[in-house]
């Protein structure tokens, strides 16, 4: 069975840091580039990072550049996102994406004193 499954989220204070996993089966994960998304209520689906087959290169939007950083291990089958710094506009429900292939659950990640 081909999916993605999230984990990490959690209600965190502004400012603080998360760590969200998401772990692939059922497909050549290390094949493909990783998106991870995220969507707010009332708002559209946001890219919030790409990272290419090998980990070489990564792409961030200018609301997330700086304080996020997506990794990938192709041996274990896992991509992460590292989210420090965050801020109340960061309350979303955060996707792994392989383009075409699959699109995880989502895990949502609250930011709030």
């Amino acid at each position: 069975q081909v999916q993605f499954v999230e984990s990490g989220g959690g209600l965190v204070q502004p400012g603080g840091s998360l760590t969200l996993s998401c772990v692939a089966s059922g497909f050549s994960f290390s094949s493909y580039p990783v998106n991870w998304y995220r969507q707010a209520p009332g708002k559209e689906r946001e890219l919030v990072a790409n990272i290419t087959r090998a980990g070489d290169n990564t792409i961030y939007p200018a609301s997330v550049h700086g304080r996020f950083t997506i990794s990938r291990d192709n041996v274990k089958n896992m991509a992460y996102l590292q989210m420090r710094h965050l801020k109340p506009g960061d309350t979303a429900v955060y996707y792994c994406d392989v383009p075409k292939v699959v699109r995880g659950q989502g895990t949502q990640v609250t930011v709030s004193s």
